[in-house]
């Protein structure tokens, strides 16, 4: 382990404190940041610990690793002082704790100051490590979000349902967001979704890529060398995340003047002519804190006021990060550890191998999953209609699928990740996140996206060799889960359906949908 002037005689000058900086706590506006002392060491440290605790994405582990270095250099520009443990450091001990508690003793440090971890694990963690060490530690707020941890809970009374739509609007009453004079939302509307439903036509043409490459292949190699596991195409002489804050302000700039305005119209669609279309890719930078909300969400609302976005699209890209980022957060820390396994609708089917290669014969989770493999990203309605709504569809195994979603993306963290998935896609929470399952057949898709016109299978078709898959298992998941689902007041024009087919039809489309969960490996 070595300090940023390594080798000299400052690293081994002791320090009153050190103060821990996680993987994605890389927000050079902290308040620690505001002031300079030269006993005080920050640490940052890549462990084996972090990288194999789910199989991660290649472009995950050099990106966050890049960052957390870049970010380290940054701060010992400013003159601070700081000792960064690499991944094949020979001193690393490849756990946070271990580290730390090396680190203490070789500066002889009498306080260990740390961010609060969004993540419950680490915040464990290091809660139970604390308990036990003989200096004195403290937890600090990590100054990026718009709420508290404990702020969503205390939102909805007990036995009230939750909805995210109740939390987004005291948001934007509390911060004054697409408000107008006397307090009421601009166009008169909290929400304009239904604006922003249509696929895209090829016209207006999707941006050009913003993003500058980076050439990480030495670091690539180091960390195959410490014999880092990983899946997914590494990219790594021309990785598109950002470095850091500055690069992450111009994406921000790039967004807002080239993408905000047709993103609202067209955040739903999918096309295999363009994997983003006007998608931001902010949510990386957003969840290693090199962006604030508070600025993102500002930008986007000047460009409405200036003219330059319609205001469907403004509002729907605030909705995600004022609503929903902060909603899900809360939900996460008001429901852990217990909702990491939830699995209501008791479904347990493996991932088949084409999460892992992307060698499956219907289009769109070709594309879908293909993505997410080559990009470490795969816009939300990919995710959500298209990958999530298959695997609830078939019965695969929530928790397995949380895994493969948190290692996957690469601005997957579990305070995010595992409510999206485990609750708006999966369903296995039972209906506390989302009030329905979001699900379809193959129309939705065939709608909302180009896939279906070069797909093997038809869209249409419910039974046969061809039939899209979507169609059966739709109508089967239907009538397994009915005991759960019969009663639920969104599902009922689909239960109606269900019970006017004429004689016969169904057991034929689960006698298909049976076929399709026994060949999952082959389709």
């Amino acid at each position: 382990m070595h300090e940023s002037d390594t080798r000299s005689s400052a690293s081994q000058t002791p320090a009153h404190t050190l103060r821990l900086i996680l993987g994605d706590q890389l927000n050079p506006q902290h308040s620690w940041f505001a002031t300079h002392d030269p006993g005080v060491v920050y640490v940052l440290m890549e462990v084996r610990e972090e990288t194999d605790y789910v199989l991660h994405h290649a472009q995950k582990i050099l990106a966050i690793f890049a960052a957390m270095r870049a970010f380290a250099a940054r701060l010992r520009q400013g003159g601070h002082r700081v000792r960064y443990v690499a991944i094949d450091d020979p001193s690393n001990r490849q756990s946070i704790p271990a580290n730390l508690q090396a680190l203490m003793a070789h500066y002889r440090a009498r306080r260990l100051q740390y961010q609060a971890p969004d993540e419950w694990r680490l915040d464990e963690a290091l809660r139970h490590w604390s308990a036990g060490c003989t200096f004195a530690t403290h937890m600090v707020d990590s100054e990026h979000f718009l709420t508290a941890r404990d702020e969503v809970a205390g939102c909805f009374r007990a036995g009230a349902q939750w909805r995210m739509e109740v939390f987004y609007r005291r948001m934007r009453t509390r911060h004054r967001i697409l408000l107008d004079a006397s307090g009421q939302p601009e166009g008169g509307r909290w929400n304009f979704d239904h604006d922003n439903r249509a696929p895209w036509p090829g016209d207006p043409p999707a941006p050009q890529e913003w993003r500058a490459a980076h050439d990480h292949g030495a670091l690539w190699r180091s960390i195959e060398d410490a014999g880092v596991r990983s899946f997914g195409t590494p990219n790594a002489q021309a990785l598109p995340w950002p470095l850091d804050r500055d690069e992450a302000l111009q994406h921000l700039d790039a967004f807002i003047a080239t993408a905000l305005p047709d993103f609202g119209r067209y955040e739903d669609a999918m096309s295999t002519r363009s994997p983003r279309l006007f998608h931001s890719l902010l949510s990386f930078a957003l969840n290693v804190k090199m962006l604030h909300p508070a600025e993102v969400i500002t930008r986007a609302e000047a460009a409405w006021r200036q003219g330059h976005a319609p205001l469907a699209s403004v509002e729907g890209f605030i909705r995600q990060i004022l609503g929903w980022r902060e909603y899900v957060r809360g939900v996460y820390w008001s429901q852990m550890p217990s909702y990491a396994q939830s699995n209501r609708l008791d479904q347990h089917a493996p991932l088949p191998h084409w999460f892992w290669d992307g060698q499956i014969g219907m289009r769109c989770l070709a594309d879908a999953v293909g993505n997410s493999l080559a990009n470490a990203h795969a816009h939300h309605i990919q995710r959500l209609m298209v990958i999530g709504n298959f695997a609830l569809l078939a019965g695969l195994d929530p928790q397995a699928l949380h895994r493969w979603y948190l290692g996957v993306y690469i601005d997957a963290f579990e305070w995010v990740e595992l409510p999206n998935t485990v609750g708006m896609s999966q369903f296995a929470d039972g209906g506390l996140l989302g009030s329905k399952p979001y699900i379809s057949g193959a129309a939705y898709i065939d709608r909302m996206s180009d896939y279906c016109s070069g797909c093997r299978y038809q869209c249409k078709a419910r039974v046969g060799a061809r039939a899209c898959p979507y169609n059966a298992l739709y109508w089967d998941f239907l009538a397994r889960q009915r005991p759960l689902l019969g009663t639920n007041e969104r599902l009922a024009m689909a239960y109606r359906q269900l019970d006017g087919m004429a004689p016969g039809v169904l057991e034929g489309i689960q006698t298909q949908a049976a076929h399709w969960r026994a060949t999952l490996e082959r389709l």
